[in-house]
């Protein structure tokens, strides 16, 4: 027999691509190749690409450039791309980029095994429609093993302005419930004890199912699932929260206490900009009902700031609204004009350095936000997931508590003892920086278990702020 084929992959924007990327790397498993990190000592080359916002499509198509350097002067015989921006624009990356083999769209994950099979057509994009995730698709993990995304639905039924992902993503179409715990109880049974749900618009999970599935329903299902210690959902947006659902947040035990709500502006006048569905009065209201309904909540949300029309007094709205509520954390992001929004056409531009500058003001104001929300956990104890050695120093771990979700934001650095990757490990917290804590364990090395008379972790004293 001979050595097996090598192929390489490059994923790059989101979660949920990097799910994508996950089942193109299960693809490439069952087909017999042999999965590397050196791109120069592939067979195959597969970029997973972001088609998003202006950034991330200059960032795919220089990851493209740079990775066919590799069929002149490495061993790839085969350039694939995948993902949105082909999916987005595949007659123009077809005629621009001669030196890609094949092109899959960001629903073709599946077809990467006729790719590897010899197939010749070099155009394999199809309809996102066609395609829903299953638990019997292959996956391979790809980072921590530990934790997972879990993507819950497919696609958007959103018309915000500024967006463009429905156009090439397609509608919603979620997975069932019984399909989600299936897949759970296989990632449980590869040692993942974390799920992170996400989707384009995980609160509107399961409308478009038949049975009216809700995600109170699939929270509490993926909770009972053994194995599974934490379920966090991404991505929930501030419309139809329903009274059931914060209560599974707020009392499942295994649900963590984390809001994740992307509501991108407070202006009255912006969010009609931005066809939000809402006005600036319910984002008040929203944060309201949350802080009271969910003990010891951590909140998470993103901002734009720069949209076309974005005044100094509607900026300062959105100052004066992230200074009142409060944010564990938050991401700002600079307005991006993406052609084929109604946000692309409208007048009133904000000039570049005047949007940049609105950046560096929001993310000053909210450091010491973070900073004070992170200061009231010195002295408590709380539950943290290791991930292994820092990334600041070998002589710390790192790891985190439920507050933080993987990726964005910040770190427990553990100061003593030993432990393993994807262990459950009890902690007093000793010092907080702006986004990060440092902390000792309090059981015994190697333990798992938090001591009899430990106290809860979700009874710590947090300051909460009401509308008065």
């Amino acid at each position: 027999m001979g050595e097996p084929r090598t192929i390489h992959f490059v994923s790059l924007g989101c979660a949920k691509n990097r799910v994508d990327t996950e089942v193109m790397l299960g693809v490439s498993d069952q087909s017999g190749f042999e999965i590397v990190e050196d791109p120069a000592a592939a067979q195959v080359i597969v970029v997973n690409t972001c088609g998003f916002i202006g950034p991330a499509k200059a960032e795919s198509v220089d990851t493209i450039l740079e990775m066919s350097a590799h069929k002149a002067s490495g061993s790839c015989e085969k350039l694939v791309v995948a993902g949105c921006l082909s999916q987005r624009y595949p007659e123009e990356l077809s005629r621009e980029l001669p030196e890609v083999d094949h092109f899959l769209g960001s629903s073709d994950m599946l077809k990467l095994k006729s790719v590897l099979g010899g197939a010749k057509e070099r155009m394999l994009v199809g309809n996102p429609a066609q395609y829903t995730m299953r638990a019997s698709d292959p996956r391979v993990l790809s980072g921590e093993t530990h934790r997972a995304y879990m993507k819950i639905a497919e696609g958007c039924n959103r018309e915000c302005s500024f967006c463009a992902i429905p156009s090439f993503r397609g509608k919603q179409r979620s997975r069932t419930i019984e399909d989600l715990v299936r897949e759970a109880g296989i990632l449980a049974a590869a040692g993942v004890v974390e799920l992170n749900l996400i989707s384009q618009d995980t609160v509107a999970y399961g409308r478009d199912l038949a049975k009216r599935e809700s995600l109170a329903e699939l929270l509490s299902a993926l909770a009972a699932v053994d194995g599974i210690r934490w379920v966090r959902a991404h991505y929930l947006y501030p419309e139809k929260l329903s009274d059931s659902l914060i209560e599974t947040i707020a009392q499942q035990e295994k649900v963590l206490p984390y809001i994740d709500m992307p509501l991108q502006h407070a202006s009255d006048s912006m969010l009609r900009a931005m066809r939000r569905g809402h006005g600036g009065d319910r984002m008040y209201k929203v944060v309201e009902r949350l802080r009271r309904a969910i003990p010891d909540l951590v909140f998470r949300t993103t901002f734009i700031v720069g949209h076309p029309g974005e005044t100094e007094a509607d900026f300062e709205e959105l100052r004066s609204f992230v200074e009142w509520a409060e944010f564990d954390h938050v991401g700002v992001f600079l307005y991006s004009p993406e052609e084929g929004t109604p946000s692309h056409d409208m007048a009133d531009a904000v000039d570049a350095d005047v949007a940049a500058a609105r950046y560096e003001t929001l993310m000053d104001v909210q450091r010491p936000i973070s900073r004070e929300r992170l200061d009231l956990r010195v002295g408590t104890e709380l539950d943290v997931l290791v991930e292994g050695l820092s990334d600041e120093s070998d002589l710390l771990l790192q790891g985190r508590w439920w507050g933080q979700a993987p990726e964005v934001d910040g770190s427990v650095y553990l100061a003593n003892g030993t432990a393993r990757a994807g262990e459950m490990r009890r902690v007093l917290v000793t010092d907080a920086a702006d986004y990060d804590l440092m902390a000792d364990f309090i059981d015994a090395p190697g333990g798992r278990d938090a001591p009899p008379d430990a106290k809860d972790p979700r009874q710590a004293k947090v300051k909460l702020r009401t509308v008065p």
